[in-house]
């Protein structure tokens, strides 16, 4: 299952990048988000390994990062696997204007493991692209908040 999903920004690329690019901003735009625990590589480099820990109601929920590729604004692309499902990412920014900047987020799920993912993918898949423009939508709302201040 493949998806796309994008927002305009009113903000410089220069300004959303440098927020983007900070893992420490990632409790102001993903829901549930947790913590950011680097394993191997530097951080925020092509190879590096993270765990990213997220609550949803009572369970907790964790994603290992491993960054694929790293050219921004052009590319910040990565793989998340967890025990349900394998997913790749890829995201570009793009400058429309001095203070407009369009998000572009490219979502493949690669593997989904078990008979319930499976069907969960089946049945709705609309709604992983809903989640994922809902966190594009709050990305817009951080940086657009963060830069007016």
């Amino acid at each position: 299952m493949k998806f796309t999903c994008s927002v305009l920004i009113d903000a410089p690329i220069d300004q959303v990048i440098q927020l983007f690019d900070n893992p420490d901003h990632l409790k102001e735009w993903q829901d549930g988000f947790i913590s950011f625990e680097p394993l191997s590589g530097t951080p925020g480099t092509p190879g590096a390994k993270s765990i990213l820990t997220y609550k949803h109601g009572k369970r907790e929920m964790q994603l290992v990062e491993t960054i694929t590729a790293k050219n921004l604004p052009e590319e910040f692309s990565g793989t998340y696997e967890h025990k349900h499902m394998d997913n790749a990412v890829t995201c570009s920014f793009k400058a429309l204007s001095h203070n407009t900047t369009r998000m572009d987020y490219l979502v493949h799920y690669t593997r989904f493991k078990g008979f319930m993912p499976k069907l969960m993918a089946f049945l709705m898949p609309g709604l992983s692209k809903k989640y994922t423009q809902k966190w594009l939508d709050q990305f817009k709302n951080f940086v657009e908040s963060t830069v007016s201040q």
